[in-house]
């Protein structure tokens, strides 16, 4: 009789710990969807801005078409991007080296740099570039919690079972941004 109850108490162990294990995974998975829900919503933000950005710039740099286009093309293909995050990370690295350029272009026109709406829209864009960054960090931070969660013992042998599947992160792939600038005087 003793050893029943005792088959009945590790049995029960065994299950308590798979549901902590099941829960545990899933609300590390549910942490890593909001913070890329986090992402969606600045990078929405980032899209909203940029036409508004280009109309401004177009006024004063009618012939700079080709730069212009770029930036609508790549802020189109970044909102087309699929939910992958690899995917998006690609889109948005295009949507930020057009930005980068048309940023430059600025230089080119003192009376465009002088003008208070570009100068506002190109304040919010920095502002909503230092939101994705975060947002970017918190997504990889609970990415990485999440990944060291379901690949550490025992939980391993459970996440393969209940289809917990590994979280990509959100990384820069433009080797300049990898690189040190170069300060000069």
């Amino acid at each position: 009789m003793t050893a029943l109850w005792i088959l009945i108490a590790v049995v029960a162990l065994v299950v308590v710990s798979i549901i902590g294990i099941y829960n545990g995974l899933v609300r590390k998975r549910i942490l890593t969807q909001e913070a890329w829900s986090q992402i969606d919503v600045q990078l929405k933000r980032r899209y909203d801005l940029i036409p508004n950005l280009v109309e401004t710039v177009k006024g004063y740099a009618a012939h700079e078409k080709q730069t212009l286009e770029r930036v609508i093309q790549a802020r189109n293909q970044a909102m087309a991007a699929g939910g992958g995050v690899g995917e998006k990370a690609q889109a948005e690295n295009i949507l930020s080296g057009a930005l980068r350029q048309l940023f430059a272009l600025s230089e080119n026109y003192p009376d465009l740099k002088a003008n208070q709406n570009f100068s506002q829209l190109q304040e919010e864009l920095a502002s909503t570039e230092n939101r994705i960054a975060f947002a970017r960090q918190h997504y990889n931070a609970a990415a990485a919690e999440y990944n060291n969660a379901r690949e550490k013992f025992p939980n391993n042998m459970l996440a393969g079972s209940f289809g917990f599947a590994k979280q990509e992160y959100f990384e820069l792939e433009e080797p300049l941004q990898r690189q040190t600038p170069k300060v000069e005087f």
